[in-house]
């Protein structure tokens, strides 16, 4: 592979995940995203109460990720060999506990509505 563009991860991913599956990944991310914007626009501040649920959910997140990431590729944690696999791998965990902390915060802000002046 001589050049590296984004139209090879594209290929790379759809590869991976299936072409249904990974642009139902990327929908959803930007629906979440649109979601996030919308409630940070709404209250026009962070509820630091909800902050820290999303935060302490972070680690489900990225199990579930790595567990996602293993589950579709068909591999093991036997199957890791060097260290771009671990690299990768925190990679995909970090993704995936950011990714569910935003989810966290903007089902909490959603459900409980606008957040109150004290």
């Amino acid at each position: 592979m001589e050049e590296f563009s984004l139209m090879t991860i594209l290929a790379v991913f759809e590869e991976m995940f299936g072409r249904v599956l990974f642009w139902a990944m990327v929908l959803v991310a930007v629906a979440i995203t649109v979601a996030y914007i919308y409630v940070l626009v709404r209250d026009r501040t962070m509820s630091m109460r909800k902050f820290l649920l999303a935060q302490l959910s972070m680690p489900v997140g990225g199990v579930a990720a790595v567990w996602f990431v293993m589950a579709m590729t068909n591999s093991s944690f036997a199957d890791i060999g060097g260290p771009i696999d671990w690299i990768v791998l925190l990679g995909v965990f970090v993704a995936g506990a950011i990714g569910f902390a935003i989810l966290v915060y903007v089902v909490q802000s959603l459900v409980r509505g606008k957040a109150t002046e004290a």
